[in-house]
């Protein structure tokens, strides 16, 4: 199972579209996993036969180890470890653990490539009783039981009617102070906010998130570009927007679209770089970062971003946002971003360091909107200077040392700055 979204700890098998035996090719989809995020069909690394499936429909695993194992010839192999690609595990992988020596002893003597999982969450132990059966996936009845709701009561949002973890915590919150004393498991990411993770001990969220960032860092060649912007006219276009109740006009999709005209300007940036794979891409699949709160984040992504005017761009990426919090996007809303776009500064921040997301090569940061006393030129042409109010912002960009430097890095901020600093107020 690759992992699907930065904070994607784990996923429950919500079908098998193959039995085992069955001939299988490559790309085709073998089975559909719901990380309560998404919902996601997860394809063949190969072509081959299906000799063995590991983990049953309902059962729920982590990302990075076997989901089931397929027969393919020698020739093939090689092929399948390419096409599992750097987000999945070795193909060969097997699970660890004392089920692992009884599942290889049974597996056929051919060649196999393997589609990864994990270990299933430990056994419940709520005292109410909850439906089992695909319904209702490991995840969201090891919740309902730590928060001590009734499944039976809960309303699904998810897929035919699919109880989310989402749907469950809402309903745990309208009970939030009688279930104040309940207990939880100590690997679980999902604990009210008045109860802290034990001391020294991360969730599994957020090792997740943890291992993505540091994967970044160690793969790429991390400098950060700050570089200060005149908002002025930013925000007077989103004021006027507002009162002409255009929805989604804010500062975000205005520096978005300024920053698809300067990658227009500046086309190194709008890449990604594999191994020693560098490539530029004609289309800007606009990636946004957007926080999932306690559920941490994902980026989905805007494809064709530079076919969009302002206007379309707000819209597009509220949809996203929305999506995104309610597990409603698909695998394709979160896949081939060519150069991101995060927005830290709507909670205030000034200044971060945000980190590449790979194997694109750069990602631009917008800080929070601020007035600050500023030396201004007068416009009447002369040499004369004064200090006014104006409102801020500082734009960073993370850029990868080993496809960029720091002068394309500096001329890519220029541009976006020249843009915001000359928007035009009427959009």
């Amino acid at each position: 199972m690759p992992q699907l979204g930065v904070s994607v700890v784990e996923g429950t098998v919500v079908a098998w579209s193959l039995a085992v035996g069955d001939e299988v090719a490559a790309d085709q989809s073998l089975c559909e996993i719901d990380t309560d995020k998404i919902v996601t069909d997860i394809p063949s690394p190969a072509a081959g036969t299906l000799t063995e499936i590991l983990v049953p429909v309902g059962e729920t695993v982590e990302v990075g180890t076997v989901l089931a194992r397929i027969a393919v010839d020698a020739s093939a192999a090689g092929q399948a470890q390419l096409r599992a690609g750097p987000e999945s595990a070795p193909p060969t992988r097997a699970h660890a653990g004392p089920s692992a020596g009884a599942r290889a002893s049974s597996s056929p003597p051919a060649r196999s490539t393997s589609v990864q999982d994990a270990a299933a969450p430990p056994a419940l132990s709520a005292s109410m009783p909850v439906a089992p059966g695909p319904r209702y996936s490991p995840v969201v009845q090891r919740i309902a039981a730590e928060h001590g709701v009734n499944l039976s009561l809960v309303a699904g949002t998810g897929r035919g009617g699919r109880v989310r973890k989402q749907d469950v915590l809402a309903v745990a919150a309208a009970y939030e102070p009688r279930n104040a004393d309940r207990s939880l498991h100590t690997e679980t990411p999902y604990r009210p906010e008045d109860e802290p993770e034990p001391a020294g001990q991360l969730s599994r969220m957020r090792r997740a998130i943890g291992a993505h960032m540091k994967r970044s860092l160690d793969t790429a060649a991390t400098c950060t570009t700050w570089m200060e912007a005149d908002m002025s006219r930013v925000e007077a276009a989103r004021r006027r927007a507002k009162a002409s109740a255009l929805l989604g006009v804010t500062a975000l999709p205005i520096v978005a679209r300024c920053a698809i005209e300067a990658l227009a300007e500046h086309p190194a940036l709008n890449a990604t770089l594999e191994g020693e794979r560098y490539t530029r891409h004609d289309a800007v699949h606009l990636g946004v970062a957007v926080s999932l709160g306690e559920d941490g984040l994902i980026v989905p992504v805007i494809r064709d971003a530079q076919t969009l005017s302002v206007e379309q761009l707000g819209l597009a990426i509220r949809d996203l946002a929305r999506r995104a919090r309610s597990g409603g996007l698909a695998p394709d809303d979160v896949r081939g971003g060519t150069f991101t776009v995060t927005n830290p500064g709507q909670f205030g921040s000034l200044m971060a360091t945000p980190v590449i997301n790979q194997p694109q090569v750069a990602i631009l940061d917008l800080e929070a909107i601020v007035k600050r006393p500023i030396v201004v030129s007068s416009d009447d042409g002369t040499d004369d200077d004064m200090i006014a109010i104006r409102p801020q912002t500082i734009l960073g960009l993370s850029w990868d040392h080993r496809a960029l430097d720091g002068a394309q890095a500096a001329q890519f901020l220029a541009a976006v700055r020249r843009r915001l600093e000359h928007w035009d107020v009427r959009g």
